[in-house]
């Protein structure tokens, strides 16, 4: 039996002595794309740094089979690649120098990138539209643009693992769909395992094979987008008023005005 890519069991983090995630559990298969959801503070955020090794979690993850503790820090990197909401960027660095960076775990030390290096990091730059950006400083991009950076930094990587936390969210309508499309399509084509989390219900419910709902630290629902995005879950925990219509690729998840509140009476 193929080993799970990503296996929580029983996570829980505290951040400052406050509990964010209580008693995690959450299994993504390889291929699959997982998408986390949930209001602001249920703790989105959290769960995908503890997978990506950013936040002590022992005994309670693992990766392809292999307890996460036990990789050495070059060998998670070729296995688990993040793109987080706002990365550190260092002062003056280009675009091409920022994307190289993700080829660091096949350099060996002092050595330097090849020309299959090279040639991985000009291939993402050409698929995400940047191919006209080699040179420029990353301060002078715009959100978006920078977004579509961190992005090719981590497909660069060549991970088998991809951890997006809101990858979307600086990005216009076109560009997130050709970010998103880009994905889908490596994940098809080369097996990517795909675990994303997003505020944006209606697109999370298109390009994800099942749903995690947080809420409060806990998994709230887990399934099929049908099954999760719906108007009674979304009411209950996000305490939103919605129509939840079908579409081509997955639910619709459309904003409705709620009705106006009754007038208190006077006395």
């Amino acid at each position: 039996m193929t080993a799970p890519a990503v296996r929580v069991r029983d996570l829980h983090v505290k951040l400052g002595g406050v509990p964010i995630l209580a008693g995690v559990d959450l299994t993504v298969a390889p291929g699959e794309w997982v998408t986390v959801i949930g209001p602001n503070g249920a703790g989105k955020s959290t769960l995908l740094r503890a997978v990506g090794g950013l936040l002590p979690a022992p005994h309670a993850i693992s990766l392809f089979g292999t307890p996460a503790e036990s990789l050495r820090r070059r060998d998670r990197a070729r296995v688990v690649a993040t793109v987080a909401q706002s990365p550190v960027v260092p002062a003056g660095m280009s675009v091409l120098d920022y994307v190289l960076l993700g080829r660091t775990p096949y350099i060996p030390p002092l050595g330097r990138e090849s020309a299959a290096d090279l040639a991985a990091v000009d291939d993402v730059l050409d698929r995400l539209d940047l191919g006209a950006f080699h040179g420029r400083e990353l301060a002078t991009l715009s959100g978006g643009e920078r977004q579509r950076v961190f992005l090719a930094r981590a497909l660069a990587q060549g991970a088998t693992l991809l951890l997006l936390d809101e990858p979307t969210s600086a990005l216009d309508i076109g560009h997130q769909q050709e970010v998103l499309e880009l994905v889908d399509q490596l994940r098809r084509e080369h097996g990517l395992t795909v675990l994303a989390t997003m505020h944006d219900l209606s697109i999370a419910g298109e390009y994800a094979d099942r749903l995690v709902l947080l809420a409060e630290g806990r998994v709230a629902a887990v399934g099929p987008p049908a099954e999760v995005l719906t108007e009674h879950l979304l009411a209950t925990y996000y305490r939103a008023t919605v129509r939840v219509v079908d579409g081509d690729h997955g639910p619709l998840v459309v904003p409705v005005r709620p009705g106006p509140r009754p007038l208190r009476s006077e006395q």
